[in-house]
């Protein structure tokens, strides 16, 4: 008997291993709230700390019946999503010792974050008090939000639809920043004491016996953020990378790359982009930026510098690692002993290129990954190109490939989510960041607290919005035989993103010429070999081609790890990206199931906000404030 085959569509497409989001609904709204919502918040948070004072489960009772708590390691160490009252009482009675946190109390010292009443889904039907909480747990202080909605079942009482907990220091091992900061100077008289110049070419270089409590492989914006968090806790780390030069990474990609997201969006840990910077930052710009960065934030980088070996102790815990540098024209060799390896080579693992019958037979211009890719290679009327894929790179490819006079062509193999840049903006980052938007640590605050369900059934109604207003352009799409999907579930890009780090374009131009019929489009279609000047298709149609770029994406992080640091820690590593059974990242920012190796990666605001996270956890090991076998 056959056995029937589920397809599934490729907007609800996710990485192995992945579980399935859980569909949300919203509780059924009383009236527009007419209470005071500062005396909601402050009531609900009075009994919120009187019953965790005398450890009863009835704080479960403070929670809907449909609630989330997300708590990102105030309770443990580890991040999770709890959903439900009976999950809150579960933790109580797991937490038997000592409740990690030790009160919740309502924080007013920002205007974003006073108790107000406040929409809670897009449409703002679901209204209910808002307001920011500090947290003191037994380990340090952190911040969240809460999110109230009135019972209809329970004679209207405040109750928790939301809460957001995270820690972001640790008593005794603050940051050293604000007034923190280092004086910069010593007092008296200290004959041939070195300067700060002095003292950073030997930190920097590692010598006189110095050794970094943590590496970091790779330099870009994860490796720089959580570099910089380090920094500032106190952690001796430093920066390796294979590339030349600092933002590289960026540098070296095609020749007309800018950030589809707004710069508001993209700050680094500590120090904003200039205000003078360009919304959408140019790649060269962006990679300027990041030597800068490294350089103001006192980092450690040796560019030029490869893994060559390295092998774990699980007595000693820590890493013997042989590093390769290229240094001033010579190359040395420096055996290390880091405590902790942060792999941070990107978002995803090794460039994905199919397995296509007759790559080697090809005889024309170019045929290269798009993570390779910087400009076409010959720029002369009439060559032709095509670009295999359908997503960022694919249409900035292939726009860059029509104004330099090719004839172009994009295969979409599955579908696409599509989203103009203005609209983007306008919908999903202005309310948070944009010029008049709250400070960025309030914005990310609010950006992160939901969890991740409750954020999906927000998307689905800010999706509706934004196809929406992208109306005419999607039809032309469309029309143009290009196809469309709106996310997984409809819940557009941002969970696309989320569940398989692709699958849409942020439309900067590409589009309408797609519409225009300027770049071509084949749709539904596989390669089915590829020729000495062609691509022959799976439906036995040949496409001419002196240039190929396969825009086809990444591995997972596991295959970066395997060729880095060998089948021995890849086999022992947990997969990467997709969500938990509770809807939270897989393995990302977090315990690998391997000690002393962690993978960062995400885009900017990810690296910005995570690399707290990562930086408190790794602490917080150094310090025994928290052994790796914890929950």
């Amino acid at each position: 008997m056959a056995t029937a085959v589920l397809q599934v569509p490729p907007s609800n497409y996710q990485v192995p291993g992945s579980h399935a989001l859980e569909q949300v609904t919203y509780p059924e709204p009383l009236a527009t709230p007419s209470s005071d919502p500062d005396a909601a918040a402050i009531k609900w948070t009075s009994s919120f700390n009187a019953l965790l004072q005398a450890g009863s489960s009835d704080v479960s009772a403070l929670f809907l019946k449909d609630s989330y708590w997300r708590d990102l390691l105030c309770l443990s160490w580890d991040f999770h999503t709890f959903h439900g009252p009976e999950k809150v009482a579960s933790i109580i009675t797991r937490q038997t010792k000592v409740w990690r946190i030790k009160s919740l109390n309502v924080d007013k010292s920002s205007e974003v974050g006073k108790p107000q009443i406040s929409p809670f889904d897009f449409e703002g039907k679901v209204k209910g008090v808002q307001f920011f909480v500090t947290v003191d747990t037994d380990v340090g202080t952190g911040r969240g939000v809460a999110r109230l909605l009135q019972d209809a079942t329970d004679q209207g009482r405040w109750k928790i639809f939301t809460l957001y907990t995270v820690l972001q220091e640790l008593t005794g091992h603050e940051e050293r920043t604000g007034r923190r900061r280092p004086t910069g100077h010593e007092t008296g008289a200290l004959p041939g004491r070195p300067n700060w110049k002095e003292r950073r070419l030997v930190e920097e270089n590692f010598e006189e016996g110095l050794e970094p409590d943590v590496l970091v492989v790779g330099v870009g914006q994860g490796g720089l953020s959580v570099a910089a968090r380090l920094n500032q806790l106190g952690m001796r780390n430093l920066v390796i990378d294979r590339n030349a030069r600092i933002g590289d990474n960026w540098r070296n990609r095609y020749h007309q790359l800018v950030l589809h997201d707004s710069i508001w969006f993209d700050h680094l840990p500590y120090l904003n982009f200039p205000s003078n910077f360009p919304i959408f930052a140019p790649k060269d710009k962006l990679a300027e930026w990041f030597e800068f960065y490294a350089n103001v934030m006192e980092l450690n980088v040796w560019c030029k510098t490869t893994v060559k070996k390295s092998k774990w102790d699980d007595d000693s815990r820590s890493w013997t690692v042989t590093l390769e540098r290229e240094k001033d024209g010579h190359r040395e060799t420096r055996t290390l002993h880091p405590r902790h390896i942060i792999q941070a080579t990107g978002v995803s693992g090794e460039a994905e290129l199919p397995r296509i019958e007759g790559v080697n037979d090809f005889r024309g211009d170019h045929l290269i990954h798009s993570s390779l890719f910087q400009s076409p290679k010959k720029k002369v009327a009439g060559k032709k190109a095509v670009v295999i894929g359908s997503s960022n790179s694919a249409h900035d490819i292939a726009q860059v490939y029509y104004e330099h006079g090719y004839d172009i062509t994009m295969i979409q193999r599955s579908s696409t989510h599509v989203i103009t840049s203005d609209t983007f903006v306008d919908v999903a980052l202005k309310a948070l960041y944009s010029e008049d938007g709250p400070p960025l640590e309030d914005a990310d605050l609010i950006q992160f607290s939901l969890p991740n369900p409750v954020l999906k059934r927000f998307l689905i109604d800010a999706t509706r919005e934004t196809t929406r207003r992208d109306a005419p352009l999607l039809r032309g799409l469309t029309d143009a035989g290009f196809r469309l999907d709106n996310g997984p579930d409809s819940s557009g890009l941002w969970m696309k993103y989320l569940h398989r780090g692709g699958g849409y374009y942020i439309d900067v131009g590409a589009s309408q010429l797609i519409v225009d019929g300027k770049i071509k489009v084949k749709q539904g279609q596989e390669i089915s070999r590829i020729n000495a000047h062609s691509i022959t298709l799976a439906n036995g149609e040949e496409l001419q081609a002196d240039e190929i770029v396969f825009a086809t994406g990444y591995g997972n992080m596991r295959d970066s790890a395997r060729r880095i640091f060998g089948d021995e820690l890849a086999d022992r590593v947990n997969d990467v990206w997709g969500f938990d059974e509770e809807g939270e990242t897989r393995t990302m920012w977090r315990r690998t199931g391997h000690p002393g190796f962690w993978f960062f990666g995400g885009n900017l605001a990810l690296c910005r906000y995570y690399s707290r996270l990562l930086a408190l956890q790794i602490k917080a090991l150094d310090m025994g404030i928290m052994k790796y076998e914890d929950p």
